[in-house]
This record gives C-alpha cells, structure tokens and sequence, in this order.
C-alpha cells in the first residue's frame, strides 16, 4: 500500500469509524508496507477527550483535536503528535493536507534533520503542530536507530528535571471545582488558569485545601495593566511562583511596564512561538515558555531554550492537552528549564501510549530510546 492510498484507505477511514484504528494496527500496516532505506510516513486523526472541561480566559472547550503521526525506516517506526487547541489555528483538515503533501520518501537517511526541516518550511508556512507532529516522530525514530533517548544525546541530567504543576481551572459546580481541587494532592506546583472574572476565588478554593507554590496563567485575559499589577502583589502574598501571559500578546509595552513593577516573574506564552520571537520577549517578559506544538517540535525547542539561557531568561516547558507521546518527547528537554508544565497527557481519558511519568510531583523521563514511548495495547 503507497502512502496516499494509505492516507486514503486509514486517515479518512479514521476519521468517520465508529472507533479509532488501534496504534498496533497501524504498525503492522507500516512495517508491511514501507520501503527499506526511506522514510515511510503514516497518520490518522484522533480526538482526545478531556476529564474535566477546560475553562480559560476566551474559551471553554471538553476536547482537542489532534493527528497521530508515524514514520517507519527500515523496520524501526518513530511516533509522533499533533495537538491543536483553537489558538494555533490549525485543525485536523490542515494538518492531513499538510502531511498529505510532504514525500518524506526522497530522504534516504533520518539523521539529516536540519534537512528535513528546511523542506518542512519550504512546502508550507506556518502549519507548526503539523511540523512538530514530524519532527517527534523523526527524534523518536533516530533516538532508536542510535539505542539512546533524547536527554542523553543531549548530554542533560535526567536528576535536573524540575516539579511539574498540574492545571485547575473554576468551575461553578462547587461539586466539580472540589473534585478538581483534590486531584492536586499528589503534586508540588498547581497552575491554576485565570482572566476570568473568579480569579481570586479559584486561588482561594485552592487555598482551603493545600499550601503548595502555585503559578497563574492569565491567558491574556488581564486587560489593564494596573489591575494587573494589583493581582499580581495579591498572588504574591498567596505562594505564586510567577504569571504567565497576563494581557494581550500584543501589548508589549504595557508588559514590559508590568514586568520593571511586578514582585512576581512574567513570563511569556501566546507571545512566543519560535526562535526568533525569544529575543523579542526579552525585552518585555522575565521569561519563556517552550511548546513543541508552537515551535514545530523538540529541534527548535532546544535551540530556544538555548537563546534563552544565553540572554538571561527564565525557561518554562510546557505542553497543550497531548497524550503521552508529545508530553514524553518534550520531557526530554525538562533537566534544561527553571519550571515545568507537562501534565497534558494527565489530563485526557483516552491516553494511547506509556511514557514520561510524574513521581512524586517529579517529572521523571523513561530510560527508554528516542522520546521514551511505548504503545499500549
């Protein structure tokens, strides 16, 4: 079976069945059909179903979209993910067009990934979930073609992975917001997502039941900047760590006011994408946080979290809602950053792949080659 016949026969099929292909399937399917010496490129959409509604500042949303990517050589298959919550502005429909559209196949050698990512940009713009849902695909795939995971080639620590923070937003079911509240208890450090109009009672919430540090991500949702100030000062006396994205990606100077008077680090998100927007956010936030789904993977990510440093900023590591395949592939990162945010595959109920775990608030990176992950069955 060719790739488009593939796509053809699985993605749409994928798509419209009542149940989704199992991942073993699709090994089988790849490792019968791929051509030895060349990259052989699969995918199929699947939905990840949240546990809890996600609240934010501009939406709520019960589900993401996302497409699960494969990438065989010579009888070694890399995984790969794309997740796409709204803001990215990609969709299960653009990311199969744009990997419909790649012939993967002209490359003989997966190491060549420099290479790969130049055609990457030259077949389309932006289209960045897309991109990273290959390029964790072609780390896991070299990672197990050299035996070794991702941290090691890097030379990091696995003992230098910080605390993860596990994500809460309100709920006005005061039954729901508890259960939320005491999924908290194993971890060390709780986000909790505000720009809503109860900031101060998810936080109190919060407070009635544990002492932990807490980080606030505002979503933009913040629109003044003295009332952000002022928030900033009251989380400041209740443990908060820092602020992320407080207002608008677009009002860099009322930021950068906000980061000379703010007792608390701000720290940039829908603000920063990729490479070249790290210097740009130095002069505004205090520092960055790195996700594979905006960067277009795990090779630009570790190229921004090394700017960073280099100009002085905090690094913060964080996911969108993924399963264990792209939180495990950014793990590989985790020993290089001041705090981390890798709960997204804590927080969906149809997980399909054992990975990166948390032990003990601890993000704790499998010993396994390439991005750590094993399929379930």
């Amino acid at each position: 079976m060719n790739r488009r016949n593939f796509i053809k026969t699985g993605v749409l099929g994928a798509m419209f069945a009542a149940s989704p292909v199992s991942i073993s399937a699709l090994d089988s399917a790849t490792r019968a059909a791929a051509p030895s010496g060349r990259l052989n490129l699969s995918f199929r959409p699947y939905e990840l179903r949240l546990r809890h509604a996600f609240n934010l500042a501009r939406s709520q949303r019960t589900t993401t979209p996302g497409v699960q990517v494969q990438i065989e050589y010579d009888g070694l298959i890399g995984y790969g993910e794309a997740s796409m919550p709204p803001y990215l502005g990609e969709n299960v429909e653009s990311v199969c067009n744009f990997l419909n559209s790649l012939d993967l196949g002209q490359f003989t050698d997966p190491f060549r990934i420099e290479d790969i990512h130049e055609y990457l940009e030259q077949t389309a713009p932006d289209n960045r979930a897309a991109k990273a849902s290959v390029d964790i695909a072609l780390h896991d795939l070299t990672g197990k073609i050299m035996g070794q995971p991702w941290y090691k080639i890097w030379g990091l620590n696995p003992e230098k992975t910080p605390n993860t923070s596990f994500t809460i937003s309100y709920d006005a079911d005061p039954e729901e917001m508890r259960r939320k509240v005491e999924e908290t208890t194993p971890f060390k450090v709780v986000k909790v997502k505000m720009g809503l109009n109860h900031d101060r009672e998810t936080v109190e919430a919060l407070r009635r039941h544990t002492d932990v540090p807490i980080c606030v991500d505002a979503n933009q949702g913040w629109n003044n900047k003295e009332e952000a100030l002022e928030m900033c000062h009251w989380l400041a006396e209740r443990n908060c760590l820092f602020v992320e994205q407080p207002m608008d990606k677009t009002a860099i100077d009322d930021t950068a006011w906000l980061r000379e008077r703010s007792p608390l680090p701000i720290i940039a998100d829908e603000f920063l994408q990729r490479l070249p927007d790290v210097r740009r956010a130095a002069g505004a936030y205090d520092g960055i946080n790195i996700k594979l789904m905006k960067s277009t993977g795990m090779h630009e990510a570790y190229q921004m979290a090394v700017l960073a440093r280099a100009l002085g900023m905090k690094v913060m590591l964080g996911c969108m809602t993924e399963t264990s395949c792209a939180v495990s592939a950014a793990s590989q990162l985790a020993p290089m950053v001041d705090y981390a945010d890798l709960d997204g595959n804590l927080l969906i109920a149809n997980d399909i792949f054992d990975g990166m775990k948390i032990v003990e608030g601890k993000v704790t990176i499998p010993d396994r080659p390439g991005i750590g992950v094993v399929p379930l069955a």
